[in-house]
């Protein structure tokens, strides 16, 4: 979108209600329909990789249907992120539920061509498998990027069953690839029992720091997202969001719980603090809603996706009033 063009929002709640016409996300008009998009929201259906519960290739479709209540203007940022720039929704990335590999390189590909557009993404899982792919995506436009994982678990583990590429293994994929810089990685929320402390130790090594949901109950939010700020310093960002960094009472739809997580205001006013940061894309994964009740889970995400997505969109302006500026002079 250039500079001079009025992006298309959401449809006008206050004429159409809120329940009513299809489910994109936040109300907003398919990628199709506006040709090219700032920020392009994306489902990826597939749940092959879980090692648990089943059921978040349903997630990115009961995250849209929970943002059917979200509002353009978000006073937590003082913005209105669909009027910053032209935001999507680019339906979903159709993926072969049998055969992890071609999954794998079908997300990768389809990435690619909307990273190619210009587009950041907004990427609504699906499991965590699907990072791997879009990350390779995101590198080989940006380089090796710093990485916030914001998680019950490490997902740095090897492999399951000898399989390389599960829910659990992203993320020492993505290091062994050399996509991640490995000065500015870091896990949040990350809780509960382990196969043992060698978990750590390899975790460790591959240049993760640790922030836990304990850490963040103890420190507060804005502490721990001033750490956060610091370590990714202006490097560009991918944030992946595993909603089972929630405690299972504010996202009990998921296929991996752990009990001691953090609330759903934590994550939110973690997120607010790094709306400084070069965010480039991001995920929300993990959404399983045949666990949810009332769309807890699913209000949360969508509510996580706003944040993520009014970040990016604030940037984006930010970039072409700077660009209109020094073209004055």
């Amino acid at each position: 979108m250039s500079s001079n063009e009025t992006p298309r929002g959401p449809i006008d709640s206050s004429r159409i209600p809120r329940y009513a016409g299809p489910a994109t996300f936040a109300r907003l008009p398919r990628l199709d329909e506006v040709g090219t998009a700032d920020v392009a929201v994306v489902g990826v259906p597939f749940d092959s990789g879980v090692s648990y519960r089943p059921g978040a290739r349903f997630g990115g479709n009961a995250i849209r249907e929970a943002s059917r209540l979200l509002r353009p203007y978000n006073p937590a940022q003082d913005a209105s992120p669909f009027a910053l720039a032209q935001v999507a929704d680019g339906g979903d990335i159709a993926v072969n539920p049998f055969n992890i590999n071609e999954a794998v390189d079908t997300i990768e590909a389809a990435a690619d061509d909307l990273l190619g557009t210009g587009a950041r993404l907004m990427t609504l899982g699906g499991d965590h498998t699907i990072a791997l792919p879009l990350l390779r995506s995101v590198a080989k436009k940006h380089g090796p990027v710093a990485l916030l994982h914001f998680d019950a678990h490490l997902d740095t583990w090897d492999t399951y069953f000898g399989a390389e590429y599960t829910h659990g293994t992203p993320f020492r994929r993505a290091v062994e690839e050399g996509i991640l810089d490995t000065e500015a990685l870091s896990h949040v929320g990350t809780r509960g029992p382990l196969y043992g402390k060698q978990d750590l130790t390899d975790d460790e090594k591959m240049g993760f720091g640790i922030v836990t949901s304990a850490d963040v109950y103890r420190r507060g939010a804005d502490e721990i997202a001033d750490q956060l700020r610091q370590r990714i310093g202006d490097r560009p960002l991918y944030i992946s969001i595993d909603i089972d960094c929630l405690d299972p009472a504010h996202a009990p739809g998921t296929g991996t719980p752990e009990a001691g997580g953090m609330t759903s205001r934590e994550l939110l006013e973690i997120l607010r603090g790094l709306a400084s940061c070069n965010l480039v894309s991001a995920d929300v994964v993990e959404v399983a809603p045949a666990y949810d009740h009332a769309e807890i889970t699913s209000v949360a995400a969508s509510h996580t996706a706003y944040e993520l997505t009014t970040i990016m969109s604030r940037q984006i302006a930010a970039g072409r009033a700077s660009g209109a500026e020094q073209s004055a002079r």
